[in-house]
C-alpha cells in the first residue's frame, strides 16, 4: 500500500499536511495560523478565540437547511515523544510517517494521529463541495494533552449546535458516552547536595518498555519504568547504606514511563552484591511482565563520582516512589459502561536537579468523589514522606452519560446500516474534552468516536488505516441524518 492508495484520499491528504506543521502542546501557533488561513481562503466563517481555539462554520447544502447544527471537534496539539536516540526538533521539524501494512506509523516519534486524524476529517469535510449536510461547526481546540486549556477556556455562546461529535477516540466500533475526570499532583523535595568519600558510584537504567496512555492503557499491566527502578533501590536500601544522586524518568503526566535511569552510591564492599542483586531482579521482573514487556533492556555500570542527595532525603524519595499507588484503584459499577477502570493513578515522572526532586502523578476517575479520594491518597503519601511542597492542578471534570441521547441513538442506527452490526456503547477512562464542554454547555448531546489507534502517546503510536474510512463514512451519515 502506498500513500496514493489511502482512502479516504482527502482525509489522508490533510493528515499529511497537518503532520508537516509542528504542534506540540502549548506550542500550537503554527497550527492555529494554518487553520485560520484554511477557513478564510475558502470563504468560511472562521473565528479564533482569545485562547487560540479555532471554530470554522460551513453552511448547509441546499435542501438541508433545517437539519440540526452539528459540532465536530478535535484537538490540534499532539504528544511529542521520541525514542531516546532519535533526533528531532518538535518545534520545527515535521513528523516522518510511513505505511506498514494496514498501519501508519512514524519513524522514531509519536505519529500525531491523536488527534491529527480527527482534525483531518474535519478539514476534508470543510473542503468538500459534494457532501450533503446541514449547518456544521468544526471546532479545533488547543492544548488538550497537557492541560485541556482550550476546552477549559472555550467561551460561552460560541457554539450554536446542540449536538457534538468528538473525534478523539481510538477504537473504531466503540462509541464513548462518558469519560473520566482527572487531576495532577506534584510534590517537591528540596535538598543541598553533599560530597562523600570512599563510595562506589553506579548508574542503572531500563528502557524498551511498552509505555502508553495513562488512561486507556493503565489496566493492561504494563511496567512503569519509575516503579521498576524504585523497587530495586528500595530492596537495596534494606540491605546496605545507599545514597541517591540522580533519578530521572518519565516526561508527561498522561504517559506511562517507558525508560529511566538512576545514579546511586554504595560502600565499595557492597558493589558486587548490588550487581548480583540487579541480575536476579531483572530476571524476576522479566518473568513478572513476560506478556506485556518483551523488549526490556537493562543496563548497570560504574560511573564517575558526583555530589549526592543527603542520605535521609534520598531514602524518603525512594520510599515514596515505592509507596505511591500506580495502576488501577477501582472498576466501574455501571454495567452499561462495560468492564472499565473507574479510578486510577499513574506515577508519571521523576526529575532530580541540583537542589530538588520533582515527582508528578496523574489521577483519573469517572466518579468525582473517588477522584478526590485518589488525589488525597497520593497526597497523604507525600505528606508522610515530608515533601517540601505538594500542589494539584485545577483538573478537569468527568463526563456523565446521558440516558436520553438522540445523537447516540442516531449514530448507532447509522453504524448498523453501514456495517451490518451494532457498535459497542461504553465509557472511557481517558479524559475527554467532553467533560469540560458539558460544564460550559450543559445542554450538549455528545458522542466520541474515532479510528483505531494503538501505542498512543509513545513512539509506537500507529493508526489502523482501514478504520479511517469507516469513521469518515459514519460521520457523513450522522450529519445527514440527525
Amino acid at each position: 500500500m502506498t500513500e496514493k492508495d489511502l482512502k479516504p484520499q482527502k482525509v489522508f491528504h490533510f493528515f499529511s499536511e497537518i503532520n508537516k506543521i509542528p504542534r506540540p502542546s502549548k506550542h500550537e501557533e503554527k497550527m492555529i495560523a494554518f487553520l485560520k488561513a484554511f477557513g478564510e481562503q475558502r470563504g468560511l466563517e472562521t473565528i479564533v478565540d482569545k485562547t487560540g481555539n479555532v471554530l470554522i462554520r460551513k453552511s448547509a447544502t441546499p435542501g438541508m437547511e433545517n437539519v440540526p447544527v452539528v459540532v465536530l471537534q478535535s484537538h490540534m496539539d499532539m504528544v511529542c515523544d521520541k525514542l531516546v536516540d532519535h533526533k528531532i526538533d518538535f518545534l520545527n521539524d515535521p513528523i516522518d510517517s510511513y505505511i506498514d501494512g494496514d498501519w501508519m506509523r512514524a519513524r522514531g516519534t509519536t505519529l500525531g494521529a491523536d488527534d491529527g486524524i480527527g482534525c483531518a476529517i474535519e478539514l476534508a469535510l470543510l473542503d468538500s463541495d459534494d457532501i450533503e449536510h446541514g449547518n456544521i461547526e468544526c471546532l479545533f481546540t488547543r492544548d488538550e494533552e497537557t492541560g485541556l486549556t482550550g476546552a477549559a477556556n472555550l467561551q460561552e455562546g460560541l457554539l450554536r449546535g446542540k449536538m457534538l461529535v468528538n473525534l478523539d477516540s481510538e477504537d473504531e466500533g466503540l462509541f464513548y458516552v462518558s469519560c473520566a475526570g482527572g487531576k495532577t499532583t506534584t510534590a517537591v523535595f528540596d535538598y543541598v547536595r553533599e560530597e562523600h568519600q570512599n563510595l562506589f558510584y553506579i548508574c542503572a537504567s531500563v528502557k524498551g518498555l511498552t509505555g502508553g496512555h495513562s488512561g486507556d492503557d493503565i489496566e493492561k499491566k504494563r511496567a512503569n519504568a519509575i516503579k521498576l527502578l524504585a523497587r530495586f533501590l528500595y530492596k537495596e536500601q534494606q540491605k546496605m547504606p545507599l545514597w541517591l544522586a540522580q533519578f530521572n524518568s518519565g516526561k508527561l503526566h498522561n504517559a506511562i514511563p517507558r525508560d529511566g535511569s538512576v545514579v546511586f552510591a554504595v560502600p565499595f564492599d557492597e558493589k558486587e552484591r548490588v550487581r548480583v542483586d540487579w541480575n536476579i531482579y531483572c530476571s524476576e521482573v522479566e518473568d513478572e511482565f513476560h506478556v506485556t514487556e518483551q523488549s526490556i533492556a537493562w543496563n548497570m555500570g560504574s560511573t564517575e563520582k558526583r555530589l549526592l542527595i543527603p542520605y535521609m532525603v534520598g531514602e524518603k524519595i525512594v520510599r515514596v516512589l515505592q509507596a505511591l499507588d500506580n495502576g488501577v484503584f477501582s472498576i466501574v459499577q455501571d454495567d452499561i459502561l462495560g468492564d472499565i477502570t473507574e479510578t486510577s493513578s499513574n506515577l508519571a515522572s521523576v526529575c532530580t536537579d541540583v537542589n530538588r526532586c520533582v515527582i508528578t502523578c496523574s489521577q483519573r476517575s469517572s466518579v468525582m468523589s473517588n477522584l478526590e479520594n485518589m488525589v488525597n491518597t497520593v497526597r497523604s503519601v507525600f505528606e508522610l514522606a515530608g515533601a517540601d511542597s505538594i500542589t494539584h492542578s485545577d483538573g478537569y471534570p468527568a463526563w456523565k452519560m446521558r440516558t436520553d441521547s438522540h445523537l447516540r441513538d442516531v449514530a448507532v442506527e447509522c453504524y448498523k446500516e453501514l456495517f451490518g452490526k451494532a457498535p459497542k456503547v461504553i465509557g472511557i477512562h481517558a479524559g475527554l474534552e467532553c467533560g469540560l464542554f458539558a460544564s460550559r454547555y450543559p445542554y450538549l448531546d455528545m458522542l466520541s468516536i474515532g479510528p483505531t489507534m494503538r501505542g498512543v502517546h509513545s513512539p509506537d503510536e500507529r493508526l489502523l488505516i482501514p478504520t479511517v474510512d469507516k469513521i469518515w463514512q459514519l460521520v457523513l451519515k450522522i450529519i445527514k441524518n440527525v
